[in-house]
């Protein structure tokens, strides 16, 4: 299938997100879409796709002019669109959602079980995931939850499959197997849109880049044509130094201790501290235990023994609310369901842990909250015409930055932040490396828990690799390698 885009022109209100794209597509190649938060990578998609219908432009699909009335008729053509947010039925079975609208059903109306049951495990086979078939989707990992949205795309026969940001929440070794899915579907003439920040999976895995910046289309070229510095540079409009900023500061006093953290099954005698202005980053294969380790420090999941230790004084936190009083901030991996209420305003989700300062006699002061919240959209640089939309208007990486300043306002001692770059654009994961340093200067104590390496190796002072729910080793950042933690990370020495 051989798709061509030309001067598509998309707007929302007075906001223009697309002002004249260009894209085309060609049979077989996996074409990678790159550019900043809020740059229209996903509107042009949801265009294409029949989500949103063009306010100018034409759209070719094999030489004729074609445009769907809505995602499920641009499917039945074999273009299928894979959403940086999940799509998952969170109290349906894994079976549920990947036959979901798409049933087998017998003459008399009856599922055919055993049929689809055989489909799903090929299609897992494939692409070697072993997730129970009749396991709750909610009880899955956002990893997992991943791969079952692929694996569904997978099973509609598309020519076409629109993948936004995959990876995000993807082990080494799922990405890699992804990889080979995406090689051996090449082959067979299937076409990948690939959106993605990772540069690295861009020049490992694409063929062409399309790099977009203000809803315009900057330049498309062959792979081989060009380099990191030159997209980044198209992508931002400007030049980007140093990937990860540069740590000088002097650490100070213990902020956090935890001695023996154990929950049976899932993480067992886990013992570290962290300094004031130290970023101590937390490395791990999926499903190790790093997120629910930190998840019972904040007190969202109970412990079944161990001792919390807060500048030196032993505390015992039960709840998310004791945590936040005692000023722990707990930035979740999963955005759309823990981290933020999309329905709300992005001034109501910035003044969420701290709404009882603003409200002092029970009446919100908007004067205060009104500064609070420029301040923080300013100095996160959240593209927004204004703070009273409904944050789920943003695009991913402007909802993290919003998901970031609220944890921000309550002036923390300690933040943790669990994969704080997912789904961002480079210039914007620059600003979040920057945040984090100045606010280390302030004295506060960062955790970071990341699945990308060079994060991982870049910004932390001291890296804990967590294997099966324990801590496997402690690397100081002299002498931490890839190599190193990933040896760690899967159990050696």
């Amino acid at each position: 299938m051989q798709i061509i885009m030309q001067n598509i022109h998309k707007a929302f209100g007075t906001n223009e997100v697309l002002t004249g794209v260009d894209f085309d597509l060609l049979e077989g190649e996996v074409h990678a879409l790159m550019g900043e938060n809020g740059a229209g990578k996903s509107t042009m998609m949801n265009v294409l796709t029949g989500l949103h219908a063009r306010d100018k432009g034409t759209i070719t699909i094999d030489g004729k002019e074609t445009y769907f009335k809505n995602p499920k008729e641009a499917e039945q053509n074999g273009i299928t669109f894979i959403h940086q947010e999940l799509n998952i039925w969170p109290e349906m079975t894994v079976l549920e959602n990947l036959f979901i609208g798409k049933e087998l059903k017998n003459a008399f109306g009856l599922l055919k079980m055993k049929e689809m049951k055989a489909l799903a495990k090929k299609q897992f086979e494939k692409l070697s995931v072993s997730i129970p078939l009749d396991k709750e989707a909610e009880s899955c990992s956002v990893g997992e939850q991943q791969m079952i949205e692929i694996a569904k795309a997978l099973m509609t026969d598309a020519k076409v499959i629109i993948m936004d940001e995959p990876t995000a929440a993807l082990t080494e070794r799922e990405i890699s197997k992804l990889f080979d899915v995406i090689t051996s579907l090449k082959k067979e003439g299937v076409s990948i849109v690939y959106i993605s920040h990772r540069m690295e999976e861009i020049f490992a895995i694409c063929d062409r880049i399309t790099v977009m910046r203000d809803g315009k289309t900057v330049d498309t070229k062959e792979i081989p044509e060009t380099n990191f510095d030159e997209v980044v540079r198209k992508m931002v409009g400007r030049e980007l130094t140093d990937r990860f900023p540069k740590r000088n500061q002097e650490l100070g006093e213990t902020v956090l201790q935890v001695k023996g953290l154990t929950k049976k099954g899932i993480f067992e005698d886990v013992s570290f501290s962290v300094l004031e202005g130290e970023i101590v980053g937390v490395s791990g294969l999926m499903g190790a235990g790093r997120t629910e380790i930190m998840r019972a420090i904040f007190g969202l999941d109970a412990m079944d023994s161990g001792e919390i230790w807060l500048e030196g004084k032993k505390v015992i936190i039960k709840s998310p609310d004791q945590a936040v009083k005692l000023g722990i901030g707990f930035i979740t991996e999963d955005r759309k369901d823990e981290g933020l209420i999309l329905d709300f305003s992005i001034s109501d989700n910035m003044i969420l842990p701290t709404l009882s300062s603003f409200a002092p006699k029970g009446l919100i002061n908007d004067k205060s909250t009104k500064e609070f919240v420029d301040m923080l959209i300013k100095r996160l640089t959240v593209k927004t015409e204004s703070p009273d939309i409904a944050i789920g208007k943003l695009s991913g990486g402007n909802q993290q930055k919003v998901v970031i300043a609220k944890w921000i306002g309550i002036g923390p001692k300690l933040l943790i932040l669990d994969e704080p770059t997912r789904g961002v654009d480079v210039g914007a994961k620059r600003e979040i490396y920057q945040l984090m340093n100045e606010l280390t200067e302030r004295g506060v104590a960062i955790i970071m828990i990341s699945s990308e390496l060079p994060e991982i190796l870049g910004m932390s002072d001291r890296i804990l690799v967590v294997h099966e729910g324990k801590i496997s080793g402690v690397l100081a950042k002299e002498d931490a390698t890839q190599e190193k933690i990933m040896t760690l990370a899967t159990g050696g020495q």
